[in-house]
């Protein structure tokens, strides 16, 4: 069944079509929860009320092409996540001791095509969840740090500071886990 056809037929309150559309979409949009959330209980209860949001509001979806579904589905489950940062008081302006946080990262080339994909998810959840979001945002929804600054209830400075600093945090991580593979 095509994304249109799934979408048409969801906004009609087919119950078999929204099961298929969280077949089809669940295991991706988890991965979205678990990004923002760093913890797989408090993912999975994001995904559930963000597939109960994307049903409450699927008559609002319109097709614009392939992909546009999976797009409009992962936008809510974004925008789901950090209204679960938010309302679980997660500190989006939080503090890493400075002692963590390198000032210039040691033996970074760049590339992390070493890493396996499930470790380098892994560190990103570990970082603290205000990081972490600002990270997430910029990286994987290329978002401004405007836009981001909006989105969090921050400032843009904060926003690029969060994400330097993530980054850096990353990095350092990345580093140790290098080592810990020699």
């Amino acid at each position: 069944m095509s994304e249109e056809e799934l979408s048409l037929q969801c906004q009609r309150g087919d119950t078999k079509a929204c099961r298929l559309l969280y077949e089809r979409y669940g295991g991706q949009l988890m991965a979205i929860c678990l990004r923002y959330t760093g913890n797989r209980e408090n993912a999975e209860d994001v995904l559930h009320d963000g597939f109960l949001r994307i049903y409450q509001s699927i008559g609002q979806f319109v097709y614009q092409g392939n992909g546009s579904l999976k797009a409009w589905l992962s936008k809510v489950m974004v925008n789901e996540a950090l209204g679960y940062l938010r309302k679980h008081n997660a500190q989006i302006q939080q503090e890493v001791l400075v002692d963590e946080i390198p000032d210039s990262p040691d033996d970074d080339d760049g590339a992390v095509d070493d890493i396996p994909q499930s470790v380098l998810m892994q560190l990103i959840s570990e970082l603290p969840d205000g990081y972490r979001s600002v990270f997430n945002l910029y990286v994987f929804e290329n978002k401004s740090h405007k836009e981001i600054a909006s989105l969090l209830g921050i400032t843009e400075h904060t926003s690029s500071s969060q994400f330097y600093r993530a980054k850096n945090l990353l990095i350092k991580k990345i580093n140790e886990y290098r080592r810990s593979k020699e």
